[in-house]
């Protein structure tokens, strides 16, 4: 019996759960895999470091059009992209530990906030003009 491929967890995946397409998937793991980069030494990251991660890796792919490409994807808020890694925990392509859950991935930040703020010029203080 052959073993299944990533390919063809994946495509399992999405057939189960048809909410996020499979770019959302490469998303969510190419920012697990940059998250990691980023530590001293490889190790087991948080639902909080995975999200911090994924957004300084969505900035800087995307820019200005991160959220609307996320968006695009169905990843519109924190908890999407925790549906995604426990999709792929569930299907055996990520691992977890006994403390992780979808939980922690519940309010991790505003996407507008994230994605759309630091976009925005600053507002400079008009001079010469008197409030009444």
């Amino acid at each position: 019996m052959k073993t299944p491929n990533a390919e063809e967890i994946l495509q399992a995946v999405l057939s189960r759960d048809p909410r996020y397409p499979a770019e959302a998937y490469v998303f969510v793991r190419t920012g697990l895999d940059y998250t990691v980069r980023r530590l001293e030494k490889p190790r087991h990251v948080s639902g909080q470091e995975l999200l911090d991660g994924i957004r300084e890796f969505a900035l800087s792919e995307f820019g200005p059009m991160t959220k609307t490409v996320l968006s695009g994807w169905g990843i519109r808020r924190t908890e999407d992209v925790g549906e995604i890694v426990f999709n792929m925990v569930e299907s055996g392509l990520l691992g977890k530990t006994e403390k992780d859950s979808r939980a922690d991935f519940a309010n991790g930040y505003d996407f507008d906030e994230a994605f759309c703020k630091p976009f925005r010029p600053a507002v400079a203080p008009q001079a010469g003009i008197r409030r009444t």
